[in-house]
This record gives C-alpha cells, sequence and structure tokens, in this order.
C-alpha cells in the first residue's frame, strides 16, 4: 500500500521528504537571506582581519578602507530595518522568534545595533579626517558585538530553513512571501 505523501491542500506530508521542488520553495527565504548574510560575513572578515593584524588590504587605500566600514554599517542598518518592518512582523504570526518584542532574534539585533552604533560612528569620524584610525580601536569596536552578530547570521537563516519552514507554512503561502 502506497503512502499519502501529501496533505488534503496538496502540501507535503510532514514526515515524508521534500521533493527538490519542493525543497527550493521551502528554503527559498533561507537562501535569500544567506545571500545577504554572504556580504556581511565578507564585509566583516575584511575589516576584522585588518583589525587584527593592524594591516589593511593592500588594494584599498586607507579612504576606500574606512568606506567599506560605512559601507558595511550602512547596510546592516538598513537590511534590519527591512527585516523588522516587513519580514519579522509576518513570520512572527507564527513563528516566535521573531515576535518583535521577545523574538530572540529581534532581541540579537538590538545587541547587534549597541555596538554597531559605536562602529559606524568611529568609522565615520576616521573616514571624514575627525580622528585618526587606530586598528586596535576598530577591533576592540567590532569584538564587542562580533560574537552576536555571527550567531544572528547563522540562527536567521537556520530558522528559515525548508524543514523549519514546512512545520509552519503551507508551500502556497511560502510562494507569497517577501523576498
Amino acid at each position: 500500500m502506497a503512502t499519502n505523501t501529501t496533505d488534503r491542500d496538496g502540501n507535503p506530508a510532514p514526515d515524508q521528504p521534500l521533493s527538490d521542488h519542493d525543497f527550493k520553495i521551502y528554503n527559498r527565504m533561507a537562501d535569500r537571506m544567506e545571500q545577504f548574510h554572504n556580504y556581511f560575513r565578507q564585509s566583516w572578515t575584511l575589516l576584522h582581519t585588518a583589525a587584527t593584524t593592524s594591516r589593511r588590504p593592500q588594494n584599498l587605500s586607507l579612504k576606500q578602507f574606512l568606506s567599506q566600514g560605512v559601507s558595511f554599517a550602512e547596510h546592516l542598518n538598513a537590511h534590519h530595518s527591512i527585516e523588522e518592518a516587513h519580514i519579522f512582523p509576518l513570520l512572527a504570526t507564527r513563528m516566535p522568534e521573531f515576535h518583535p518584542k521577545r523574538g530572540p532574534l529581534v532581541k540579537q539585533h538590538g545587541q547587534i545595533h549597541e555596538g554597531l552604533e559605536a562602529f559606524e560612528d568611529y568609522v565615520r569620524r576616521c573616514h571624514r579626517g575627525d580622528e585618526h584610525l587606530e586598528m586596535a580601536t576598530l577591533k576592540e569596536k567590532m569584538d564587542s558585538w562580533g560574537a552576536v552578530l555571527w550567531e544572528h547570521l547563522d540562527e536567521e537563516v537556520r530558522m528559515l530553513g525548508a524543514e523549519r519552514m514546512r512545520r509552519v507554512w503551507s508551500r502556497e503561502e511560502m510562494m507569497r512571501m517577501p523576498m
């Protein structure tokens, strides 16, 4: 006797493996988020490696290096603003991790931004020439929030993964999700 691979609404049965097609549908948000997060990981690594070794990349002038820092901060701020305004409220209707007041992912945003603001202020002052860049200071500013940033980048993608999303959303709902 064959087992039923879909529920009455045509969604994959929870005890059955997802087809490649359904996996792509359910994992779409995680894939897209991973793309954004990889940019943040690469930018962080470039900046933090320079701060740790006290050597900026040879292919970047001081102004270009500081522009990388400003751009990183601006993009991370924008990314989190978009998530909190458009993505998280929808997800929070069924996923408590995204709740605007109690959700651990939103709380991580707050922890990240405490350090990010000081980092951004410092690189902007250096970029304007108001302050001389000290790599040890840059490293200190980054280390204050780096661990929570990396944890958040991984955790958010994991929460949006296909196996988690299939337990919460239908295939049709996933196809209507933003991103």
